[in-house]
This record gives C-alpha cells, sequence and structure tokens, in this order.
C-alpha cells in the first residue's frame, strides 16, 4: 500500500497500544513515521527496528506531551529528519479517574496539559510546515460522549475540548487545505484497557456490538483519514466504538 508514499507523520504518543497500531498502519501506507514516548524507550526503540524491518521509516523521539516546549522539539526533530511534514495525530493521554472530591489541581493541571494544551501546541507548530496537504487528527474518546458511570469527570471533560479544538482547528486552517478531525475510540483491547481486564464486562455491556475493538480499528480509520479519503473531512467526530455512545 502507497497512498501516504512521499507523506511524512507523527505520532504524538506512539510507542504502544492505538498509537503504535496507528505508526505501524501509516507506515505500512507508505509515511515516514515519527513518534514520541514518554518513558518506554525499550517499547519504543522496539517499534523503530519493526518498522525499519518491513522497510519503512520510523523515528522515536522522547518528548513529555505535557511540555510545550518538548512537543514543539518534536515536530521540529522530525521536520529535520525526514523534510517535510503532512500529517499529526495527537495520542498521548493519561486516563484519570476516581471520586470528584479526590481530584486535585494537579491532576487537573497535568491532564489538561497533556489532551488539550498538548494537542494544541502541536496542531500550531505542526501546521506551520503544512503545505497545501495537512492532517491534524485528535484520538479522543467515547466517554466524551457517553459516561456509563462516576468517577471519570477529569478525563472526559478534557477529551471534550477536543472537538472544540478541532472545530477551530479546521475554521482556521481549511482555506490551506489542511484538514482537522477526532476520531474517538470504544472500549478498545490494549495493555492499558484488555478485554479481560476488571472493567470489562462493565464496559462491554454498553458496546452495541457486543465486543471490544481492536487497536486496529482505530488505526485503520486514522490511516483513511490521513489518506486521499480524508480530504474532505473536517472539523466533525468520527466513532470507532462498536456503538458504544449510540
Amino acid at each position: 500500500m502507497s497512498e501516504l508514499s512521499g507523506r511524512v507523520a507523527l505520532v504524538m504518543g506512539g510507542s504502544r497500544g492505538i498509537g503504535a497500531e496507528i505508526a505501524r498502519t501509516l507506515a505500512r501506507n507508505g509515511a515516514a513515521v515519527g513518534f514520541t514516548y514518554h518513558s518506554a524507550a525499550d517499547q519504543a526503540h522496539g517499534l523503530e527496528e519493526e518498522i525499519r524491518a518491513h522497510g519503512g521509516h520510523a523515528l522515536g523521539i522522547q518528548a513529555d506531551s505535557a511540555d510545550p516546549e518538548a512537543v514543539r522539539a518534536a515536530i521540529e526533530t522530525t521536520v529535520a529528519r525526514f523534510g517535510r511534514f503532512d500529517i499529526l495525530v495527537n495520542n498521548a493521554g493519561v486516563f484519570p479517574s476516581g471520586p470528584l472530591d479526590e481530584v486535585t489541581l494537579e491532576d487537573v493541571d497535568r491532564t489538561l496539559g497533556i489532551h488539550v494544551r498538548g494537542a494544541f501546541v502541536a496542531a500550531q507548530t505542526a501546521a506551520r510546515h503544512m503545505t497545501d496537504y495537512g492532517r491534524i487528527i485528535n484520538i479522543g474518546s467515547c466517554l466524551a460522549e457517553r459516561l456509563p458511570g462516576p468517577g471519570m469527570t477529569l478525563y472526559a471533560m478534557s477529551k471534550s475540548a477536543l472537538k472544540g479544538l478541532t472545530k477551530g482547528l479546521a475554521r482556521d486552517l481549511g482555506p490551506r487545505g489542511i484538514t482537522a478531525v477526532v476520531v474517538d475510540p470504544g472500549p478498545t483491547d490494549t495493555d492499558m484497557n484488555p478485554a479481560d481486564g476488571a472493567a470489562a464486562d462493565f464496559l462491554r455491556q454498553f458496546i452495541a456490538v457486543g465486543h471490544y475493538g481492536h487497536a486496529q480499528d482505530i488505526a485503520g480509520m486514522v490511516a483513511y483519514l490521513a489518506g486521499p479519503g480524508g480530504r474532505h473531512v473536517s472539523g466533525g467526530t468520527i466513532a470507532v466504538d462498536g456503538g458504544f455512545a449510540a
């Protein structure tokens, strides 16, 4: 597959789970792929080697998405390495949960710093390098549309903010041929949320198709939006959640 041949992508938060599968899929479709990781250096190096072993181009970059300077540096490093910038995937995330009374301002600052400020800074910086082809794909969450229980207020708030950010980006950047879209995963079988985990049975009852998704489901949608098929998709949200929010 070569729909993305000649394109350069950066996946923020791409060393494991959904992010790693997005990086693999973009590379399989022909893109040169940079991806960031916070602390999982071994996984990041393994992903680099895997993509290169299959003939792709990959670059792992250590960066904390809560640090604006690190976010900017990751984009500049990608441009310096591959010579251009076309596709940004904002996937870095944390999952704060627990009773509302126990949420601290430090929790709020950290979560919004990664999910909202980090995504904003990445989009702002990336757009400066995009020409007449650009894709900004923000990975949201089905929990921004439907909360099945308590304890997830901060997470839902932060992921909901991505929708407003994306609408603004679509308006600001559309005249330049740059699109912006949110992809909302539902419960997805990863090491952070395994299909046989403690919360799986509770979550599964809300999924219309009755089973967890796979990281490939999310990655396939991202690759489609990053390619020619995404040229007229901007400003909205696409759910890949098995009907969780239906």
